[in-house]
């Protein structure tokens, strides 16, 4: 796999403005990368700026700051000079495939959109185009003449998903696009996603809640809480030892088959902070068992610590007086 960033993000802001000097901070200098094939997980509690991160990122939200590249060049300047070069560069699939696919086209002419759009092979071959598009998401031909309606929850992902690779991106953003499917449904969804990953090369960030189906798919993970990264790092060493008491209790609250009775489960005391008015210092540190005055007076930086990155003052101090992490379970 190839390590030169395809997605960049460098410090973005994005903040909601809702009058009377009330503001949403759903995201606070957030910075990711992301490398060609590459699936990073970005997952934390609702409310934490997840889907505000895919949207920004695919710019269907203006960042207040920050930078954005694609394969090094300026998401600004391609949106500017070339704008439909970086629409088809990252694509994204939704979450709900009931409002992502128009009720009123067939299957065949959404999938072929893309197509149109960015003038992608001879208009005589499009048909044959989106019948391999559609084999590629396991469907047959006969879908083309379909209506969302006549679909299961599932296939409608599944279009979804063909309608997105119709370009060739070299990104897809994926943001809880199985959360609204059945239990027996998402597995087939996601081994899907794995083999376009796998098959096509496109790199995917992907945004989850669901923290075994994570640890399943991801290269590397990105903990996110009250809009900023405080953990990010390979997803096999995140799941040997995790050092921010956010991402240890986070990880710790997931189910895990044959848990030990005796074994201790980090518990968060009190509530998530407001995003209209987040703590001072560390956003965490309302919640953290471990918090000392300086938590509360300077943010700490993201910085590398033990092959990761960590958003923590404590974290050598952490890392050094933790057992390998159970919690990752």
């Amino acid at each position: 796999m190839s390590m030169t960033p395809v997605l960049e993000a460098r410090s973005l802001t994005k903040h909601y403005h809702l009058g009377k000097g009330r503001v949403v901070q759903a995201l606070t200098d957030v910075s990711i990368s992301l490398a060609r094939g590459e699936v990073l997980a970005v997952v934390g509690e609702s409310g934490c700026g997840k889907s505000t991160l895919a949207r920004a990122v695919t710019r269907l939200e203006t960042p207040d700051s920050g930078e954005i590249l694609i394969d090094g060049n300026a998401a600004d300047d391609l949106l500017k000079y070339q704008p439909m070069t970086f629409r088809r560069s990252i694509q994204m699939v939704f979450q709900d495939p009931f409002s992502s696919v128009n009720p009123r086209r067939r299957i065949g002419d959404t999938v072929a959109d893309g197509l149109r759009l960015h003038k992608i092979g001879p208009k005589a071959g499009r048909r044959d185009a989106v019948r391999d598009l559609l084999a590629q998401v396991g469907l047959s031909e006969d879908y083309m003449e379909r209506y969302p309606h006549e679909l299961s929850g599932g296939q409608r992902q599944r279009v979804a998903i063909a309608r997105a690779l119709a370009v060739n991106p070299q990104v897809l953003v994926c943001d809880e696009p199985v959360s609204a499917l059945d239990v027996s449904i998402q597995a087939q969804v996601m081994n899907l996603l794995i083999d376009i990953q796998q098959t096509h090369g496109v790199a995917n960030l992907f945004i989850s809640h669901d923290l075994t189906l994570v640890r399943h798919i991801a290269d590397r993970i990105a903990v996110m809480y009250l809009g900023q990264v405080v953990e990010i790092g390979d997803a096999a060493r995140l799941d040997e030892r995790l050092v921010h008491p956010y991402s240890q209790s986070l990880f710790a609250a997931a189910p895990k088959i044959g848990r030990p009775e005796d074994e201790e489960v980090p518990i968060l005391e009190g509530d998530v902070p407001s995003p209209i008015d987040p703590p001072s210092g560390c956003r965490f540190h309302t919640r953290c068992p471990f918090a000392e005055p300086r938590c509360a007076a300077s943010m700490p930086e993201l910085r590398p610590v033990a092959g990761r990155e960590v958003r923590c003052h404590r974290a050598e101090e952490l890392l050094a007086s933790s057992a390998p992490a159970g919690a990752a379970e």
